[in-house]
């Protein structure tokens, strides 16, 4: 049987391992690629540059390289031989090296590796990052170790292997100290990488949300222009550091002496706000690298979302930024917001700050910003931060997740997002945060016009907003279906604690409302639970004899705010209960105000106990005017306009909170399988007959190299050799069409099932030829698949579709001809864990079928989910696969496994990632 044990994967980064950006350990940034042959005379001059001491513990002499070795050192061409990362930074000349790592091949597992760094950037972790890299590639490239040989004086060099968590030996020899590094990522490497990932990314933007002093480049004295808007909007907030505004045609405003560049102000600037024409921006990056500067704010628009020529212009303008060490909000956005009563920043051109609180907002979007900051306003919501990313060139809604979870002014996170920059780092980043702060989410675009017309069954289910619930599901993220809904969850989440359970009290004064309420409950998978009779005696004790005291409460309408307050009292501590809500309306009877008052006496008072720590949600309905916000002791009781409202939101709280407590589940590896070859068999594949599906025989060697158990066949190109393979596999035997290029065989003809005899095969595989002939295709008929026929168990489908943000989408259902109608079918974003493949099995409508159902034997599930498992690391190891469909699986009786009866695999190279 095989072993399975756990596998660590790194974070995926922003960009990739080959390029992008840098975050060093004080927060600065740089840009990393892969050397090239043009960077030989850069390379040679970095190494020059170096100190001796440092080209000494490099190459253990004093002088430089030889151009020969940097030659080599700068040939991409195999990457299998020797690869070359560097590391650049802008300085007076322009882009400079900073520092480069590789590694050259020493056998087919082994490379032997080295890193050198500029003295003056000593100390920031450089070493350590080309390591992390290094690794990555290396484990891509097919190597399992690292050599490295360095001086016993190196302690900084021995550091970077030794601190490194992945597993490490070394051994003392004349001065040397020789290293054996493991480069196959452990929980101690994947640990370590992902701290310093978030130690980095918080430091960057530090300067953003803290600054001591902030430059406006663009200010004006015109209140109506955006430059004259943000000035008084940073004026207006009481900002606690220094402002600087930045003009070439003014002396003064507003009392502020007015400086001409940035470069001329005389003190520090942490943070500037860039507000000028998109033509301009680039001299002012120029000019604020000069100052120093840490932090930008580009609120300019005409970049990437006006066309080619302003993404050429973006381009241009990152790599000034990173070039510099900067970090960048923007550009084309409303700006930052700090609410902190210590910092009281906004640097922004809307004129409302909201008041401080506990939640954090990014907005793609600047205008719908406005509108959010407006609302915060009317609901009377308390922000922390406030962000509006813009084209997201640089500081990302990823970055920003990374820093509110350390935040201590921060307790729920909410997102507007337009598109992923990254998602699969989202989501490795989101389930982090996730288990510490809610992360509740607008998306915008469920329905995609575009999307492409698909072959597989698996492509055609997977719809364009498949993917993003997927994610969502799997990281624990709350998708809100609309930004009322947002802010709903955002106030329930900072004000009440998460439920326990699903089962829930409803206490009205109006019959009507309760029902709704409960339909609603019912509708979103809660629970309205029948009061027990001690609960119902206590109710009876006080209220009219016409009121129903089962549940929901209903008290009629001469209920008081003395009834409201008792019996709040008596069902939040009650055990039979997770949550309460309240449904209030004015029928003319009562104050609305003072009915408020008994329902925030009755939570104050409950909330003393530790059984009544409970959530508490209501719908307040008065005869006129807004809905009236209900506060206790500093508890905000979340209020709604209609009684189905806070029905929907308990139900993600509840699913939140649900998700919070399931365990982590784990990636597991196996012993018994070989990616490797199934890769090298894809690559062969797409370099001889280019993109296309496989034919039968080539998808069996792939799903075999993954250990997968299929179903015996024959291929078979006659009659009758089919006539023949059917009398060895023993009948009743399945005939089926083997095709490169028709993908629903049963639309041909192509399935021929329960062949008795040899005569039956025989006429079968004549049918299937006729058929094609009929539609002048017989070229598309490789021959015929001889099976046995299976008897009894469950047919289900598991299958793979490569979303292009996303990557594999790996889905399981009910299999068969009809899945495309049942549409009974879970989808998860790859890689899984061993409770994805669970929870995937378990939720279908199908599963019952799989329990055992009306005297039908219970299905083999550790089987299917090890075939989830499997399948899913297939698709990771091999980015070739670009859709995948096993249908029909039959999953067998417990112990008997489940077996591929028919696959098919898509390979095309543009799914590559």
């Amino acid at each position: 049987m095989a072993s399975i044990h756990p596998r660590f994967l790194p974070v995926p980064y922003q960009d990739s391992a080959e390029s992008g950006r840098l975050i060093l350990r004080d927060g600065t940034a740089a840009e990393i690629r892969l050397a090239q042959p043009e960077d030989c005379q850069a390379m040679m001059k970095f190494f020059a540059g170096l100190s001796g001491q440092s080209r000494r513990r490099r190459f253990f002499g004093y002088g430089p390289p030889s151009d020969k070795l940097v030659n080599a050192f700068c040939d991409p061409s195999d990457l299998r031989k020797q690869l070359s990362l560097i590391v650049t930074r802008t300085r007076a000349a322009g882009p400079q090296i900073i520092a480069t790592g590789n590694y050259i091949a020493l056998d087919d597992n082994t490379a032997e590796v080295a890193m050198a760094v500029d003295d003056s950037f000593h100390g920031k972790g450089i070493g350590t990052l080309l390591l992390e890299r290094l690794t990555l590639l290396a484990v891509r490239n097919g190597f399992r170790r690292f050599r490295a040989l360095t001086l016993s004086e190196n302690k900084p060099m021995l550091d970077v292997f030794l601190d490194s968590g992945f597993e490490c030996h070394r051994k003392h020899s004349d001065g040397y100290i020789e290293i054996d590094l493991s480069v196959i990522p452990n929980e101690f490497s994947v640990t370590r990488a992902e701290l310093r990932d978030r130690a980095s990314t918080i430091a960057s933007l530090q300067a953003f949300f803290r600054p001591s002093s902030v430059a406006l480049v663009g200010a004006s004295r015109n209140p109506a222009s955006i430059g004259g808007r943000i000035l008084n909007a940073l004026l207006g907030a009481g900002f606690s550091g220094s402002v600087y505004p930045v003009n070439p045609h003014m002396v003064s405003i507003s009392g502020l002496t007015v400086y001409p560049t940035v470069a001329a102000i005389p003190q520090t600037v942490d943070l500037a706000i860039i507000a000028v024409p998109s033509d301009a921006v680039l001299g002012v990056i120029d000019d604020c690298a000069k100052r120093q500067v840490k932090a930008l704010v580009v609120i300019t628009a005409g970049f990437a979302e006006v066309g080619n020529d302003g993404v050429a212009l973006q381009h241009q303008l990152i790599a000034k930024v990173r070039g510099y060490g900067m970090r960048m909000v923007g550009p084309n956005c409303l700006g930052i917001m700090n609410a902190d009563p210590a910092v009281s920043l906004n640097a922004t051109f809307s004129p409302l700050f909201p008041a401080p609180g506990r939640i954090a907002f990014s907005s793609q979007s600047g205008a719908l910003g406005l509108a959010v900051l407006a609302l915060t306003r009317e609901r009377q919501i308390g922000i922390s931060n406030f962000v509006s990313v813009g084209n997201k060139a640089d500081v990302s809604g990823n970055d920003l997740l990374q820093y509110w979870e350390e935040d201590k002014q921060t307790q729920v996170i909410l997102l507007y997002l337009e598109s992923f920059g990254n998602p699969r780092r989202f989501a490795r980043i989101a389930k982090r945060v996730g288990h510490r702060k809610p992360i509740v989410t607008v998306k915008a675009g469920r329905t995609s016009a575009g999307h492409r017309a698909a072959g597989s069954h698996t492509a055609a289910l997977a719809a364009s907003d498949v993917a993003v619930d997927s994610l969502f599901h799997q990281t624990g993220v709350i998708r809100a279906d609309t930004l009322e809904e947002l802010f709903d969850l955002a106030t329930a989440l900072s004000t009440q604690p998460l439920p326990a359970g699903r089962r829930v009290g409803i206490l009205t004064n109006a019959g009507g409302l309760g029902i709704l309420c409960a339909d609603s409950c019912e509708a979103n998978g809660l629970i309205v639970p029948e009061l027990n009779a001690d609960t119902r005696t206590q109710l009876k004790a006080f209220l009219p004899a016409s009121a129903s005291v089962t549940n929901p409460v209903d008290m009629i309408a001469s209920a008081s705010a003395e009834h409201f307050s008792k019996a709040l009292e008596i069902l939040l501590p009650s055990a039979e209960l997770d949550a309460v809500i309240v449904l209030y309306i004015d029928v003319g009877l009562a104050d609305t105000g003072s009915m408020a008052e008994g329902i925030a006496s009755a939570v104050a008072s409950s909330r003393k106990g530790a059984e009544a720590q409970k959530p508490v949600l209501a719908c307040v309905m008065p005869a006129e005017g807004t809905r009236m916000p209900i506060k206790v002791d500093g508890e905000n009781i979340p209020t709604f306009a209609f009684p189905e409202s806070p029905a929907r939101v308990l139900s993600k709280l509840i699913n939140y909170s649900e998700w919070k407590n399931q365990p982590l589940g784990i990636i597991p590896d196996f012993d018994d399988i070989e990616p490797a070859v199934a890769r090298s068999l894809c690559r062969k594949i797409l370099h001889e007959r280019g993109a296309g599906w496989l034919s039968a025989e080539e998808t069996r060697q792939v799903l075999t190299a993954m250990a997968l158990q299929l179903t015996p066949y024959s291929l078979c190109r006659t009659a009758e050799e089919a006539a023949y393979a059917a009398r060895e596999v023993g009948f009743p035997v399945a005939l089926k069409l083997a095709s490169r290029e028709i993908i629903h065989k049963t639309e041909f003809g192509g399935v021929q099932l329960n062949l008795q005899d040899k005569d039956a095969v025989r006429r079968a595989f004549e049918y299937v030829s006729d058929q094609l002939a009929k539609r002048q295709m017989s070229q598309a008929m490789d021959g015929v698949v001889v099976q046995p026929m299976i008897s009894g168990g469950v047919e289900l489908m598991v299958g793979v579709s490569q979303d292009p943000s996303f990557g594999p989408l790996i889905a399981f259902g009910l299999g068969g001809i009809h899945v495309e109608v049942l549409r009974d079918v879970c989808f998860r974003v790859t890689p899984i864990t061993d409770w994805d493949a669970a929870e995937m099995v378990r939720s279908i409508r199908g599963y019952r079928l799989l329990q055992g159902y009306r005297g039908h034997p219970p299905a083999d599930i550790p089987a299917i989910e090890n075939l989830l498992l499997r399948v899913a690391r297939l698709v990771e190891d091999v980015p070739e696969i670009g859709e995948l469909d096993l249908n029909p699986v039959i999953a067998l009786p417990p112990g008997r496994g489940c077996q591929v009866v028919d696959a098919r695999i898509r390979v095309n190279p543009e799914s590559t990632r």
